[in-house]
């Protein structure tokens, strides 16, 4: 039973998507807005709004990984085999998988960040892009690890061929 003290953490977490989802809407909408201007919006501009929403739309994607894979794996099965609304990944998650899966939507999300800041080179520190580089660098390398530490754990558990 002491699973179900994890439940109100994915609602808090369904929550924090709320969230991030009016986050999105107040994104776009000021997009649209800028559009509207006298003063046409930049390219550099236009473009660094478009990685904020796909930064979100990201992180949301990650939050739903969390929510149902965490759910699925560690509070209670959901009933979904064969329902039309499951996601395909989750017939053949389990911890293992989520973690790695977990580490690339990082990597990715990471990657939006870099981008962002390495469009905006001329107004970023030395100091601020290298350690922006070494932290995506240092997620890759653990998402590495996870992804070849799980590959090891799940042969080690297949039956060896005769």
């Amino acid at each position: 039973m002491s699973r179900w003290l994890q439940a109100p953490l994915y609602l808090g977490l369904i929550v924090a998507q709320g969230i991030y989802v009016w986050q999105f809407w107040r994104e776009l909408v000021h997009l649209m807005s800028m559009m509207t201007l006298e003063k046409p919006v930049t390219e550099t501009e236009l473009m660094l709004i478009v990685l904020g929403l796909i930064d979100v739309v990201m992180i949301s994607n990650l939050l739903v990984m969390v929510i149902v894979g965490g759910w699925e794996t560690f509070v209670s099965r959901m009933g979904l085999k064969n329902h039309p609304d499951q996601p395909e990944w989750l017939s053949h998650v389990n911890a293992g998988v989520l973690k790695v899966k977990l580490a690339t939507a990082i990597i990715g999300i990471s990657s939006i960040h870099l981008l962002k800041t390495f469009i905006n080179a001329p107004d970023t520190s030395e100091s601020t892009l290298m350690w922006q580089t070494l932290i995506h660098m240092a997620f890759v390398l653990s998402a590495m690890a996870i992804a070849f530490t799980e590959k090891l754990l799940s042969q080690a558990h297949q039956p060896a061929p005769h």
